[in-house]
């Protein structure tokens, strides 16, 4: 016969599980950090498969667990949304790899570092956020987290904006210019996508204070 204890107790998996994943998308920041500041990119695009590899493992599991578990420690529409937004945030950094992968060779002097290091510090905040979600849903610490990652995002708005006076006005290789932008795109999306995962997780403790 199961006790309550064990029943309820089988929920906090998913604290765990969110944990690692939003942990998987920290190390894909880095690694694009990586990559954007160093010039040998193999061992950088295997860390790469690495993050995404564990990341789609952990989506799988979280999704079964979900199916397989009577009772869990957030409701299970949290951790779904939970689940697909932090899914994401390694999905876009890698369409990034991909890409630069490609034309890094025609990006020459564009500074891609400055803002990937934003997006790292942004998934260091997302990681943090998870985290506070088994210390008892404190509303003011979470806050604190979700007003520096409202900064982090202004700031990687702002700095998506000044690379584009020298490509576009003072440039002179359209295509260049192009590549770029669609670039910088990328990592402000994988920016904006730690928002999301941010405010799910201010949302849920909201809710529950």
């Amino acid at each position: 016969m199961f006790s309550l204890q064990t029943i309820f107790g089988k929920g906090d998996k998913f604290y765990g599980l969110l944990e690692q994943s939003a942990e998987a998308a920290h190390e894909s920041a880095r690694a694009l950090h990586e990559l954007v500041t160093r010039k040998d990119h193999a061992p950088v695009m295997a860390a790469f498969a690495a993050a995404r590899a564990r990341e789609k493992a952990l989506a799988g599991q979280i999704s079964e667990e979900l199916v397989n578990t009577f009772v869990t420690a957030l409701d299970r529409e949290d951790i779904e949304a939970l689940n697909s937004a932090l899914y994401k945030i390694p999905k876009t950094i890698e369409k990034f790899a991909e890409r630069y992968e490609i034309v890094s060779a025609r990006m020459g002097d564009v500074d891609f570092g400055a803002r990937a290091l934003v997006l790292e510090r942004a998934t260091t905040v997302v990681s943090e956020m998870i985290g506070e979600l088994r210390r008892g849903l404190r509303i003011d610490p979470v806050k604190k987290l979700q007003d520096r990652l409202q900064t982090l995002e202004s700031e990687g708005d702002r700095m998506l904006l000044s690379p584009y006076r020298t490509l576009y006005v003072e440039g002179n290789d359209a295509m260049r210019a192009m590549l770029a932008k669609d670039l910088f795109e990328l990592i402000e999306k994988a920016i904006d996508k730690c928002r999301d995962v941010g405010n799910i997780v201010y949302s849920i403790v909201l809710k529950n204070s």
